[in-house]
């Protein structure tokens, strides 16, 4: 079954954990290439900012490593669409399942307590697989 042609014109939203932009400089992936293989359609990479908020905290601090990462990670994320997201008492992870869940796009991210809450509601997961690909977790509507 091949996609409407307005499937292919919309892009697929992907909200973008912390995590998945530290997984380009740790497994030496393209994640923004190798996502848009995965899902086979445009695809539109989206930052909120609660995410940005965090790389920035991480790389103003005194660890040079995690520091280094970080802002290594901010300049990844320069590719992505920015969202600014009102401030709440939610955690980083609580907005994005709550923006996912509302938009019903996929997330990127390793982490497995957020995987397993988003596949609670059904969103789909992208995640890294044996440290060398991706891979999709869940149903691409």
């Amino acid at each position: 079954m091949s996609a409407s042609p307005l499937q292919k014109k919309t892009p697929q939203k992907v909200i973008l954990d912390s995590n998945a932009l530290f997984s380009s400089l740790k497994f030496k992936i393209d994640i923004f290439e190798e996502v848009r293989c995965l899902v086979n359609r445009n695809v539109e990479f989206v930052l909120l900012s609660p995410v940005k908020h965090e790389l920035e905290i991480l790389a103003s601090r005194n660890a040079p490593k995690a520091s280094k990462e970080a802002i290594y990670a901010l300049r990844l994320a320069e590719k992505c669409k920015f969202v600014p997201i009102e401030a709440t008492s939610e955690s980083v992870d609580e907005v994005i399942v709550r923006v996912a869940k509302s938009w019903n796009s996929m997330v990127f991210t390793n982490d497995r307590l957020l995987k397993k809450k988003l596949r609670d509601i059904s969103i789909p997961v992208i995640y890294v697989r044996q440290n060398s690909r991706l891979d999709i977790d869940g149903l691409i509507s």
